[in-house]
């Protein structure tokens, strides 16, 4: 009894055109009797390809989901005529997903070469600024005593005789489906296409040599700790004079101990005297940019948060800036000789109620807290 085509697919009847296409694709990689060891593999496949070619047809799909097998039979159908050549299973693979499915060939695409991960470190304020910065690393350049042939100079490389100069290789498997077909890199020139008889006595024939290399880096001003920079064309160079990869650098930005860091927001503390705070002062506090004096009014209570409008970090690749927000630490004395005691409880005394009424109203102090 044939199969229902959305089991072998693994889908839900309301299954798209494109989860179809997804499906077959996943399973086909798994059954494919190239890749597949078990012994039904070529049965499983055929039954996936029966399905693919139902459900991916809007026509027969109507009919097979009203009447199932039965009424597909009596339209006429029959597996593999939806105009796909089953006698190379390599162009049904090639019609679905191109042509690298499998090992398929790379259509002469120039190998790229590896992409390199950097690091550097940099200050808040820096990051604050930012600023041009040299990062050091190593990276695989083409040989120079070769040219990055690979070859001993005086001497070329020659045609691999296996592939040809092609790279890869195929291998044909046939069975009662027809033929399968598949590609991969040549064993013995590992996909080059050339063989090197007589390699460069420098790079000993891969015509790379890794080299210390100075990579002058743009850091935006606002970066984020942990972010990465990517430079194109910076990394290692393919074998064989492919192009060469990307290199990220990733910022560490150090921290402060004079500031914390929430977003685009700087927070600092200040700490006044219980009588600075109490006939009101100016101090001096350090920014992003300096220091700065600022003036406390008299009366200024402890936790109370003066912001610095526009003093804070810069908006990565954007406009603005955030806000520096100082939090008012008050000192309260902890040890008084007699006299000193003698004169606060005086002090103490002579204050009313009207001396430490608070100014603005319940929800004026609710919402200033708040921000």
């Amino acid at each position: 009894m044939a199969r229902d085509y959305y089991e072998l697919l693994e889908l839900p009847r309301n299954a798209t055109e494109a989860d179809v296409k997804k499906a077959f694709r996943q399973l086909a990689r798994k059954v494919h009797p190239d890749v597949s060891d078990e012994p039904d593999a070529e049965e499983r496949f055929k039954e996936l390809v029966e399905a693919y070619e139902v459900l991916s047809d809007s026509e027969k799909r109507q009919v097979y989901d009203r009447y199932g097998h039965e009424g597909l039979r009596g339209g006429g159908f029959q597996p593999g005529g939806s105009g796909f050549d089953f006698g190379n299973i390599t162009d049904l693979f090639s019609a679905f997903f191109g042509d690298d499915l499998l090992g398929g060939r790379q259509g002469g695409r120039r190998q790229r070469g590896g992409d390199i991960a950097a690091e550097v470190a940099i200050d808040l304020a820096e990051a604050a600024t930012g600023l041009a910065t040299e990062v050091p690393y190593e990276a695989a350049m083409a040989c120079e005593t070769c040219a990055g042939s690979g070859a001993r100079p005086g001497t070329a490389p020659v045609t691999c005789g296996t592939c040809r100069g092609a790279g890869r290789v195929q291998h044909v498997t046939r069975s009662p489906l027809g033929e399968f077909v598949r590609t991969g890199a040549c064993p013995t020139c590992g996909g080059a296409g050339k063989r090197i008889d007589d390699p460069c006595a420098d790079c000993h024939g891969d015509g790379r040599i890794v080299q210390e290399r100075i990579l002058k880096v743009d850091i935006p001003q606002g970066i984020h700790d942990g972010q990465r920079i990517r430079i194109s064309g910076e990394g290692h160079v393919a074998p064989g004079g492919g192009g060469a990869g990307d290199v990220y650098v990733r910022v560490h930005v150090r921290e402060d101990e004079r500031f914390a860091r929430e977003g685009n927001d700087i927070f600092s503390t200040v700490e006044l005297t219980f009588t600075q705070a109490t006939l009101g002062t100016s101090v001096t506090v350090p920014t992003l940019e300096g220091d700065m004096e600022i003036a406390f009014e008299p009366g200024t209570q402890p936790s109370t948060l003066r912001i610095l409008e526009g003093k804070g970090m810069p908006v990565l690749q954007g406009r603005g800036r955030g806000d520096h927000r100082i939090l008012v630490h008050v000192a309260i004395p902890r040890r008084l000789n007699d006299e000193q005691r003698r004169q606060l409880e005086e002090l103490d005394r002579t204050l009313d109620d009207e001396a430490y009424r608070p100014d603005g109203g319940f929800f004026t102090r609710l919402k200033s807290a708040f921000r």
